[in-house]
């Protein structure tokens, strides 16, 4: 037992060596930087210090129950019976008491004034903090432009800085620095802490309607660079970017949203192009991924999208391109995942996959007891679920 407790040890020491260079630039202060060049000015993981040990404590006193819920993000309308939650009050207290789940993600009917708003997150935020000792992760999609939570509601005084594609043909990187700069400004004032963008998707198939005016464009290496620009733009006003799609949506045929939909590239074929962008991500520390439901047959060998495939996450996300940080999936209530499984088993699937947050599940409570069921019947294991709440830990801690 000791020899196994030391290998655990040696592992969490590394993987936490690495988490603290991701968090050193997930919250960068400082500058843009280009592809090929790594930042680490500047953090919350320098003001606030946390040991591995400190993590491995909270981390071993949570139940399964409420490990297992941290790798939940939902809406709010997943654990409160309401049509369109625009408070939390107490019924979502005692829904976060009962199941405290990772964090929530807001859409456009959610967000009806500044104040609603920030009273709204701060009462969630109180709730998670008193109820776990742990902050939640309030996200919503605000790239710019066509996909815009906040500023397309026109009911808040702030800037839609427009869509990827017009700042990408510019060609000027502070430009995509200033994008994130103001789209951080006013999250963070609204209480978020973390947005699904930047689009760091490179739009190959000139067919591709789902990115085509999300993405920086057609080259990999402006997509790159301006995509680490609007991660750094966030960061200074302490809002986590989610890089998507990963393996790259810009090659595809056909909608996720809608149903099935696959890239015919081979390996090789993304490293040259659309896995550019999240090597980058890689190099300068990003903390949070987002995994795509798109398949890669000529990848994989099969039709399994990326955000349940260990060969996508394990293999070459992780194993290859080195990347250690928190891989969250693409919202697991869209069609390509619903048209093939029940809410468990994607669940399921995707942490077999190695991703750590299960995003939006059609049927939160289904998915959240098809976990639990798996790591008591042993199709998961504990250690599998203590090593994504680990990442999620030590984020959480620096918040």
């Amino acid at each position: 037992m000791r020899a196994k407790r030391s290998k655990g040890r040696e592992r969490l020491n590394k993987r936490m060596t690495m988490l603290a260079g991701l968090l050193s630039t997930a919250l960068l202060l400082g500058g843009c930087t280009t592809a090929g060049t790594q930042d680490n000015t500047g953090s919350a993981a320098q003001t606030k210090p946390t040991t591995t040990e400190e993590v491995q404590n909270i981390v071993d006193s949570m139940s399964l129950e409420d490990k297992v819920a941290q790798l939940f993000l939902v809406q709010p309308e997943a654990i409160v019976d309401i049509g369109t939650a625009t408070a939390a009050g107490d019924a979502t207290k005692q829904a976060i008491n009962k199941t405290p789940v990772g964090g929530f993600v807001y859409f456009s009917d959610n967000l009806q004034s500044e104040q609603q708003v920030q009273d709204m997150l701060r009462n969630v935020q109180k709730y998670s903090e008193d109820r776990i000792g742990l902050p939640a992760f309030l996200s919503v999609d605000e790239e710019g432009g066509t996909v815009a939570r906040v500023a397309s509601t026109g009911r808040f005084d702030v800037t839609d800085v427009g869509d990827m594609a017009k700042i990408g043909a510019s060609g000027d990187v502070q430009q995509a620095k200033q994008a994130g700069e103001t789209i951080g400004s006013y999250l963070s004032e609204l209480g978020f802490n973390l947005d699904f963008a930047p689009d760091a998707d490179v739009l190959t198939n000139p067919d591709n309607t789902v990115v085509k005016k999300r993405s920086f464009g057609s080259d990999p290496q402006v997509v790159s660079d301006m995509s680490l620009a609007v991660a750094q733009g966030l960061a200074q006003h302490r809002v986590y970017s989610v890089y998507k799609h990963f393996p790259g949506h810009g090659a595809t045929a056909g909608d996720t949203h809608q149903g099935y939909a696959y890239t015919d590239k081979t390996l090789d074929e993304l490293k040259q192009s659309e896995l550019i962008p999240f090597e980058n991500a890689i190099r300068n520390n990003a903390a949070f991924i987002m995994a795509a439901h798109i398949s890669a047959p000529r990848v994989t060998g099969d039709d399994t999208p990326a955000s349940l495939s260990k060969t996508m996450i394990t293999d070459i996300l992780r194993g290859q391109m080195g990347y250690d940080g928190i891989v969250v999936t693409d919202a697991m209530n869209m069609g390509a995942v619903t048209e093939q499984y029940t809410s468990a088993q994607a669940a399921v699937k995707a942490l077999q996959a190695g991703a750590d947050v299960v995003l939006m599940p059609e049927n939160f409570q289904e998915a959240y007891q098809g976990v639990l069921d798996a790591v008591k019947d042993g199709t998961l294991t504990e250690q599998r679920i203590n090593e994504s709440v680990t990442r999620i830990v030590t984020v959480k801690v620096h918040m």
